[in-house]
């Protein structure tokens, strides 16, 4: 079996532009949908966020029919989100596998943080290991730089949630940034399908999804690498 790295955000809310402190946190359907596949499978999965803060579920995505059962997946794992391994402590050599989930809680800490953007240069060049995101979880690669500089994600086939999908949330107007935009910017190859759609794009050890919808679709593509 594989040994999988999982970090989640720690951030509690997102900086909008006009300062307003959005809440937010892991989106639970992207967490729980794969990191249920990847235990049920007989996978080593450690869950790791930024200085061990306790990760927390965005309510908004609690909000729908789904919510019961996400919210009682999420209470058997309660022992693991409340202690996770810190980010910088990891040694990237230990793992087969790295998977970020989205939310907007990406685009607060681990955009800008520099332990997981020393994972994914330790990982993403090596094709014996995966490296997978989803939604907005890719917004983790735009900090990791080979030894020269250079974006690693560039010219990379990805996805990740998308402008239109951001402007439908009601939230692009007042975002510091946008990830889409970030993405391509960088040199990215970045696809997509219509909005809300389930979509995966699998670029060699690279694996990324574009939405929530996406997040049981991420899973197996993650299970069919490993």
């Amino acid at each position: 079996m594989s040994a999988v790295l999982v970090v989640l955000s720690g951030a509690r809310v997102w900086s909008l532009r006009d300062g307003t402190q959005h809440p937010t946190g892991f989106w639970a359907e992207e967490f729980v949908a794969p990191y249920r596949l990847l235990v049920e499978a007989g996978h080593d999965v450690t869950v790791a966020t930024p200085g061990g803060r306790v990760p927390v579920a965005d309510e908004a995505s609690l909000g729908d029919e789904s919510a019961p059962a996400l919210r009682a997946y999420l209470e058997s794992v309660r022992d693991v989100l409340q202690s996770p391994a810190r980010l910088e402590d990891v040694d990237p050599a230990g793992y087969d596998a790295v998977f970020i989930p989205g939310g907007h809680g990406p685009m607060q800490d681990l955009a800008v943080n520099p332990d997981v953007a020393r994972i994914l240069a330790a990982m993403l060049p090596d094709a014996g290991k995966v490296v997978a995101s989803l939604c907005h979880g890719p917004a983790a690669f735009l900090s990791a730089g080979d030894a020269e500089g250079n974006w690693l994600f560039k010219g990379r086939k990805l996805t990740a949630f998308t402008d239109e999908e951001e402007k439908q949330a009601g939230l692009a107007d007042n975002a510091p940034w946008l990830l889409e935009d970030r993405l391509r910017a960088g040199g990215a190859v970045f696809e997509s399908a219509p909005a809300w759609a389930s979509h995966v794009v699998v670029d060699g050890n690279l694996i990324t999804a574009q939405n929530p919808a996406s997040a049981e679709a991420a899973g197996r593509a993650i299970l069919a690498q490993l």
